[in-house]
């Protein structure tokens, strides 16, 4: 598996954001849906990897800086024949370790809540994530959002 920096422009990329999008409008209020689109993951805080196994997207991931020592993971999102084969697992490590190179003492995330996103859940609780509350400018209380965050 080769994870790259970088990628926003491929067709595959940019299909696989569009499938995120509908993923979380579907299983979310569009009020409770926190996702980047294409100009938000090119914003210079950003840093957007895709994760290719030759000439084929496997997934894909992004880190927020949040400040000097706090990173949020977004867009993480395995193309569905590809799940279960550890294409998270290698993004989330990909990050987590730029997020420590970058000397974040904190990692956080916004996901969605209900059994579409239990996947998610196990995936960065395995990786040491626990539930916490609402940060930066998430609203606090929304029943469709669950936050969880790890000390690096």
């Amino acid at each position: 598996m080769d994870i790259r920096e970088g990628g926003l422009d491929d067709p595959q990329v940019i299909d696989l954001l569009r499938l995120h999008a509908a993923g979380m409008l579907a299983n979310s209020p569009p009020d409770s849906c926190h996702f980047l689109d294409l100009s938000g993951l090119k914003r210079p805080d950003v840093t957007f990897w895709s994760a290719w196994e030759g000439g084929e997207l496997l997934g894909i991931g992004a880190l927020k800086q949040l400040d000097a020592g706090h990173g949020e993971i977004k867009s993480m999102r395995t193309r569905p024949e590809h799940l279960g084969k550890g294409v998270g697992a290698h993004l989330l490590q990909k990050i987590m370790a730029t997020a420590r190179e970058r000397g974040y003492h904190r990692l956080s995330l916004e996901t969605g809540s209900g059994e579409a996103f239990d996947a998610a859940h196990a995936l960065y609780r395995k990786f040491g994530f626990s539930e916490c509350g609402a940060f930066g400018d998430y609203p606090e209380g929304d029943p469709f959002s669950r936050f969880m965050t790890r000390a690096l």
